[in-house]
């Protein structure tokens, strides 16, 4: 069975039909870059680019960087514009895809979701914690392989600093961090939330996932066991269209 699923990112909104059988892309992804400032009708623009590039005409499914309650109500926005606070996001996606059907879900959540069915958390019982790291920091929490939605761990304090604008993908971009001064900054924070739930398992997705050879192997000190996303940054893609199959 394919559903579509779109990842909305602070940066990028990217999407493609998914395969859901084998969970993974039935087609190369698109990718449009995520307007600035990033409003509801914007990124409602962009994604409607990403889906009409294929034709689509079936469910969709859409993550969104922040936390979704209901299934539709935006709830924070950190990484796009304040606008969307309180956006019925269900019903603004809809209007705009033409009236598809439309399930929203968080996009760390989504990627969590991907990484437990298909992935790096397959058959994985006890406290795992899947962590994305790019624009900012995600987050999704499974304790035996059920999800804790919008947990949104990035926003955790961290010396005197949210975390994720110390270290995620980003923070390493901009205040031009080698490898080894970024790991030490996850290391940091991986410390801090494992102390919090104590996981037997992180993951490590995000599209720094697919060069996690560069840093993982840095990062000591962290007594659970840490391995990079298998889906890397497809995770989210996958997970919306999961959330998406629900709808028939």
């Amino acid at each position: 069975m394919q559903i579509f699923g779109v990842d909305i990112g602070g940066s990028g909104i990217k999407g493609a039909p998914v395969d859901l059988d084998k969970g993974d892309l039935a087609q190369e992804r698109h990718k449009v870059l995520t307007p600035q400032p990033a409003t509801p009708d914007g990124v409602a623009e962009g994604v409607r680019q990403v889906v009409e590039h294929f034709g689509w005409d079936g469910p969709v499914g859409l993550t969104f960087p922040g936390v979704v309650t209901g299934g539709a109500t935006i709830r924070t926005a950190a990484n796009v514009d304040k606008s969307w606070i309180d956006t019925d996001a269900r019903e603004l996606f809809g209007e705009r895809l033409g009236g598809l059907p439309v399930a929203v879900v968080n996009d760390a959540d989504a990627a969590g979701v991907a990484e437990m069915h298909f992935g790096a958390g397959r058959d994985r019982r006890g406290t795992v914690i899947l962590l994305t790291f790019g624009t900012g920091i995600g987050s999704a929490v499974f304790v035996d392989g059920r999800l804790v939605a919008n947990t949104e761990l990035g926003h955790l304090e961290l010396d005197g600093h949210e975390a994720e604008k110390r270290a995620s993908s980003k923070a390493r971009d901009d205040h031009e961090l080698t490898w080894e001064q970024w790991a030490r900054r996850v290391q940091k924070y991986l410390e801090h939330v494992e102390m919090l739930f104590s996981p037997e398992l992180f993951i490590i997705g995000g599209g720094v996932s697919r060069k996690a050879h560069k840093f993982l192997p840095l990062i000591e000190g962290v007594r659970a066991e840490i391995v990079p996303a298998q889906l890397q940054n497809n995770a989210g893609i996958v997970g919306a269209a999961m959330r998406a199959a629900e709808l028939r």
